[in-house]
């Protein structure tokens, strides 16, 4: 993905005279990513914003608060966001909504060839998301899968030491990812917290929160694993009845194995890996990396991540100039595999047994 993300940095920063911008919507409010990535939709520096579909009033209110705070004018309003698509026409739709609902979403912008960005994961389930993926590859549409560290720089930068082979022979992953769990106070959380909460309409709880992330590190270093194991715990049942709040995951390699912990009982925030090779490891944060061969520990500088490959809509944007697909940690086709890990994970939960998966198939 990085050398994607590079190729288009240039073509992202500079548009020709006259070259159109493209226009944006956004379906529905119920995920708590959206508050971070309204400010610059609003502002339509990248993509010109044209659209916000959702029912509630309440969420509707909040939008229109950040646009008065930015003091810019605020979007269309739509109750019935297939209605929208219609007047609206945008070139792209980010849509966050339940997980449950993302094939929903495709099947109505892929015949109106509407690309779509959707927060993590792909789908609720590993069926959704080959659905997606033959959806978009029929239509023509680019759908891509946001996470945040996509656009961090220590991301790559742990990843290009990985693959420069200072480490040895990569052989184990050992993640952790979560927080205190998600909070349900406010109009911008509680909708959130609602669906966060249901294993049908997210596909799990924190195994799928932040398991998808797990899965995501362990397929970018080391491809599809071979058996996976899952463990789940719930903590704090009195807070989260219906979904467990806590997982591990184990996944094997003929030569290689990733470790990961996925979790809403933590004390405070993490997103860190450890990638061990057999002469060496690092230490992934998301703002740093350090590299250790021995005894000797070095921090190692990330390079800062421009235009197309700093943020989500300008990364869409370049790739639809361009004509180029959408790769990496934000692709189809890594995500469609991170909902097959997930599912077999759930499935070990309920046999207790290691899920071996079945050959891959051609695509």
């Amino acid at each position: 993905m990085r050398k994607l993300l590079w190729a288009g940095v240039l073509a992202a920063s500079l548009t020709a005279a006259g070259q159109e911008q493209y226009k944006i919507a956004v379906v529905g409010l119920v995920h708590a990513h959206v508050w971070g990535h309204l400010g610059k939709m609003l502002k339509g520096d990248t993509a010109r914003l044209v659209g916000v579909s959702d029912p509630h009033p309440d969420l509707i209110a909040e939008v229109k608060k950040d646009a008065a705070k930015l003091g810019v004018a605020e979007p269309k309003f739509y109750d019935d966001y297939k209605r929208m698509l219609d007047t609206e026409k945008p070139d792209i739709v980010w849509a966050f909504v339940e997980n449950n609902r993302h094939l929903e979403i495709v099947q109505a912008c892929a015949p109106r060839k509407i690309n779509v960005i959707f927060e993590k994961p792909l789908a609720s389930t590993y069926r959704d998301a080959v659905a997606i993926q033959r959806l978009a590859t029929q239509s023509g549409i680019r759908v891509m899968v946001n996470y945040q560290m996509a656009w961090w720089p220590s991301q790559y930068a742990g990843k290009a030491v990985a693959d420069s082979g200072d480490l040895g022979q990569v052989y184990r992953l050992r993640g952790i990812v979560g927080h205190g769990g998600p909070g349900s106070e406010g109009a911008r959380n509680k909708y959130f917290f609602e669906w966060l909460t249901d294993p049908v309409k997210n596909g799990a709880g924190a195994l799928m929160d932040f398991g998808c992330y797990n899965a995501l590190w362990s397929l970018w270093y080391l491809g599809r694993p071979d058996t996976v194991y899952a463990t789940v715990a719930h903590l704090q049942p009195e807070r989260f009845p219906k979904v467990e709040d806590n997982a591990t995951l184990v996944l094997g390699y003929p030569k290689a194995a990733g470790v990961f912990e996925g979790s809403w009982d933590l004390p405070r925030g993490f997103q860190d890996l450890e990638v061990f090779g057999r002469k060496g490891s690092i230490y992934v944060t998301n703002l740093n990396v350090k590299k250790q061969i021995g005894r000797e520990a070095v921090d190692i500088k990330p390079d800062a991540l421009t235009g197309a490959a700093a943020e989500p809509i300008a990364y869409m944007v370049d790739a639809m100039r361009g004509n180029k697909p959408i790769e990496g940690m934000v692709s189809v086709e890594l995500n469609v595999q991170v909902n097959e890990i997930i599912d077999a994970a759930k499935e070990s939960v309920k046999t207790g047994k290691a899920v071996k998966l079945a050959p891959a198939k051609a695509t």
